[in-house]
């Protein structure tokens, strides 16, 4: 990456683990408290309050040093926080939560401009960037594991746009990569406190932005910002396409992710971290290989990685239930195995709550 860029990503690393540590004191941490319930995956209360910190060792960063719609994403972002920070405090309703989402992909689409592919384009980024807006807020529900997807996919990201020759956008991928680095501190297995909707919702909105503004750019192709975060995109969106295949109400809290029925089928979410991260820098790494490849070289690369997230789908498909009955029961026999062992190991508390 430039070496200009390096500067930022420090004082961004530096301003979010001093913003967590001050937030972790504050009157806002006792505010936002996660309180576990019949759908959570954790037993302890804790703090959501790891995302604010994120974001404010990042946005500052890249208001003030980087150009462009770097800048603009980061003000969008900003009010998309604010919004998801009283969703937390005071769950908003839907409709409230998906227009502040839409509206904000709409700005993300207007702020970089017309692009070659069209109307039609335009509105399916609006869509895919509120989209990935809410999935990465349906996958923050393990130690982790979201903390390090920002990590890994957005440095992805920052890389291929230092190399594209856009230093603004590096540096906000950039700067939101080394800020969740400082978060990973205090949310590896066992976590101390939470991202939060207040984190997730507009790190969510700054991937689909950031990705949509390397296509429109001619930065890079359109699968190159879902491949390197497609850890979550898989995930989240064969659940909810299997979920409404199924006629389940789609709208409510559910434990059907894949990432959660690892968890239910007796993962700790130490080894759940450690192997979705190995999957996360995989797919990272060949995106960035790909791109100077040939077509068929990342057609190749491409149909590798659907057959791989097949056959995990398979495998967990196979080995854990997707029933909520079934799930039920797991729970029940996990949570009472690890009351009858005494002490109970770190590794084996569990991480945020589950998303819809």
């Amino acid at each position: 990456m430039n070496a200009a860029i390096a500067p930022g990503l420090v004082l961004a690393f530096i301003v979010a683990l001093a913003a967590i540590v001050a937030l972790r004191r504050s009157a806002v941490a006792a505010r936002l408290v996660d309180e576990p319930n019949e759908r959570s995956l954790h037993r302890d209360p804790r703090p959501r309050i790891g995302g604010l910190g994120i974001l404010a060792g990042a946005l500052p960063v890249a208001v003030a040093f980087a150009q462009g719609e770097a800048r603009l994403y980061a003000g969008i972002a900003a009010v998309v926080a604010v919004v998801s920070a009283f969703d937390d405090a005071a769950s908003l309703p839907v409709a409230s939560r998906l227009g502040t989402h839409l509206v904000a992909a709409t700005l993300a689409v207007v702020v970089v401009g017309p692009s070659a592919s069209g109307i039609a384009m335009a509105l399916v980024a609006i869509l895919g960037i509120a989209w990935i807006a809410n999935l990465y807020n349906f996958m923050d529900g393990a130690d982790g594991l979201a903390g390090g997807m920002t990590v890994i996919g957005f440095a992805t990201l920052a890389i291929a746009a230092a190399r594209a020759g856009d230093p603004g956008v590096a540096l906000l991928a950039g700067a939101l990569s080394a800020a969740a680095l400082a978060f990973l501190a205090f949310n590896f297995p066992p976590a101390s406190l939470f991202m939060g909707d207040a984190g997730s919702v507009p790190l969510g909105f700054l991937a689909g932005a950031i990705g949509w503004h390397g296509v429109a750019r001619g930065l890079w192709p359109a699968w190159f910002p879902v491949l390197a975060f497609s850890p979550f995109v898989v995930d989240a969106t064969v659940t909810l396409v299997r979920r409404l295949a199924a006629r389940e109400p789609v709208w409510k809290a559910h434990r059907s992710h894949y990432y959660q029925r690892l968890v239910l089928g007796g993962w700790s979410h130490r080894r759940l971290a450690l192997a979705q991260w190995a999957v996360m820098a995989a797919a990272g790494a060949s995106a960035l290989a790909a791109l100077g490849e040939s077509g068929a070289r990342q057609s190749a690369i491409l149909a590798a990685w659907v057959l791989a997230y097949g056959a995990i789908g398979f495998a967990i498909d196979r080995r854990h239930p997707r029933s909520p009955a079934q799930q039920g029961a797991a729970l029940r026999d996990m949570e009472s195995q690890k009351n009858n062992r005494a002490p109970r190991t770190a590794a084996e508390r569990p991480a945020s709550r589950p998303k819809p």
